[in-house]
């Protein structure tokens, strides 16, 4: 893959990421908090550790594309970690963080 095609693909699933990550957070529903209403903590609490693991996935894509600009940077991008072979371009458009070949990948 053209380098410069994987850094554009790169910078917009950073950009993606990112987005992800600023809109996520505590949502004010309007309902007064309500010490004594199970039902309003219970909804609070859900949507408070549906947003945790969420940005937990998040920051580990993040991750992934960190790893990717390195192996750009290294001249490796492309190129599988586990084998050492080429990772098809279709890949890498659909998933430009791909660190493992299709086949590599579904073991």
């Amino acid at each position: 893959m053209d380098p410069n095609r994987a850094r554009e693909l790169l910078a917009a699933e950073r950009e993606r990421i990112q987005r992800a990550l600023g809109r996520l957070g505590h949502q004010d529903t309007g309902e007064p908090a309500d010490e004594e209403d199970p039902a309003n903590q219970a909804s609070d609490l859900y949507q408070d550790e549906l947003d945790e693991g969420r940005t937990d996935d998040l920051r580990a894509e993040l991750a992934a594309v960190e790893r990717a600009e390195a192996r750009l940077v290294d001249g490796t991008y492309g190129i599988s970690i586990e084998s050492g072979k080429p990772i098809p371009d279709e890949r890498l458009e659909a998933i430009p963080t791909a660190e493992r070949t299709a086949e590599e990948e579904a073991r």
